[in-house]
C-alpha cells in the first residue's frame, strides 16, 4: 500500500527517483492517491482472513503533508477496524503523531515499526537525508516502540562506499539496534544501487557535497546498477556477527516472513 506517490524527505540517493517508475513530475510535487482509504476499506472486506497489510516500500507514509492530510492515519484507523496488522516502514518522527493506534493495532493483531538508519553522524546525516529526523531521532523512536512493546526492523541501507561505509558508522548503528531491542535487521549487503535518474541526482549531490567523489564513483563502478563498498566483506562480518550475539535476525527473507506473519488470535476463556 502506497499512499503517496513522490517524496519530500530529499534523501540524495533514493531509488524511487528512478526512470522505471516513471514519474513524469518533479519527484517533490507528491501525488495523493486521494481514494486510498476508500479501496483499502474495499479491499479488507473481501479478504476472508485478516493478513499483515504493508506501507512505506515506494514512498514515506509519513513526509511532510502527512501532518496536514492523514491519509496514513485514516489507512490505519482501517486497518484496526477490520482487525488487520500493518508493517510500516519510515525515516520519519512523525510516526510518534500514531503512536497511540499502533500501539492498538499491535494489541489487537501486529503491528511491525521499520525505520531507515544509514549514517549516526547526524551532520552527515543533515547531508544524506536532508528533509526528515536525523538518526538520533530515529532512535527514540525506536525506543518509545519498544517501551511500548511494539516490534521494531531497521533497514541498515544504502551504505554508500567512501562515505558511511566505515566500521565506525556501522558499528555505531549496530550498537543502538541492540540496545533498543530491535526484532530484526534488513540489509542487502553494503553498499548502493543506481540506475538512470536516481544516478543523475545522486551525482548532482555528490559534486555539491563531496567535490571531486562522483569522478570516483564513475573510475570505480563505472555505470553498475550494484555499487558496493570496498569494505563490503568486513562491515558485514561486524553485521552478522553482532546480529547472532543478541538474537537479531539478519537474513532478510526471515525478516520478511516475520513481517508477513499474522498469527491467528487465540480465544480467551472470557471472549466466550
Amino acid at each position: 500500500m502506497n499512499i503517496y506517490r513522490g517524496c519530500t524527505h530529499g534523501c540524495i540517493y533514493c531509488d524511487s527517483r528512478s526512470v522505471c517508475y516513471h514519474m513524469e513530475h518533479p519527484f517533490e510535487d507528491v501525488e495523493v492517491k486521494q481514494n486510498a482509504p476508500e479501496l483499502l476499506e474495499k479491499a479488507l472486506k473481501s479478504k476472508r482472513k485478516a493478513c499483515m497489510i504493508g506501507t512505506g516500500s515506494m514512498s514515506d507514509p509519513y513526509m511532510h503533508c502527512e501532518t496536514e492530510l492523514r491519509m496514513t492515519r485514516r489507512c490505519l484507523e482501517l486497518i484496526h477496524k477490520h482487525g488487520f496488522g500493518v508493517a510500516i516502514q519510515t525515516k520519519s518522527d512523525r510516526i510518534l503523531e500514531d503512536i497511540d493506534l499502533l500501539d492498538a493495532i499491535n494489541k489487537d493483531a501486529k503491528c511491525v515499526v521499520q525505520i531507515t538508519l544509514t549514517t549516526y553522524d547526524d551532520d552527515l546525516c543533515k547531508i544524506l537525508e536532508p528533509n526528515v529526523c536525523n538518526t538520533k531521532r530515529r532512535i527514540e523512536v525506536l525506543e518509545e516502540m519498544q517501551r511500548r512493546g511494539i516490534p521494531t526492523v531497521v533497514w541498515l541501507t544504502p551504505i554508500l562506499p567512501f562515505i558511511n561505509d566505515t566500521e565506525e558508522n556501522v558499528t555505531a548503528i549496530l550498537n543502538e539496534c541492540v540496545r533498543t531491542g530491535v526484532k530484526g535487521i534488513i540489509c542487502f549487503g553494503m553498499g548502493v544501487t543506481l540506475r538512470e535518474g536516481d544516478r543523475e541526482y545522486f551525482y548532482a549531490a555528490l559534486d555539491k557535497h563531496f567535490p571531486g567523489l562522483k569522478e570516483r564513483y564513475i573510475s570505480t563502478f563505472g555505470n553498475a546498477y550494484e555499487v558496493p563498498s570496498p569494505n563490503s566483506r568486513k562491515l558485514m562480518d561486524i553485521f552478522w556477527k553482532t546480529c547472532k550475539d543478541n538474537g537479531i535476525i539478519c537474513d532478510p527473507d526471515e525478516c520478511f516472513r516475520y513481517m508477513n506473519d499474522l498469527p491467528d488470535k487465540q480465544m480467551s476463556i472470557f471472549d466466550l
